[in-house]
């Protein structure tokens, strides 16, 4: 039930880190406030889907 998700910066648009998250218990679009290595600040990075292909 847990899906891999990636976390993308809402600065540069890129994504910086993967996590996983319950489906279940968290139905709304993960955001968090983490460091942009591209950007060398910190910025929100937001969730994207991790394209299994």
């Amino acid at each position: 039930m847990r899906d891999i998700i990636k976390l993308s910066c809402a600065n540069c648009q890129r994504s910086n880190y993967h996590t996983t998250k319950n489906k279940r218990t968290m139905s709304e679009k993960f955001e968090i406030k983490k460091f942009c290595p591209a950007c060398r600040a910190h910025h929100p990075h937001k969730e994207g889907k991790i394209s299994k292909g």
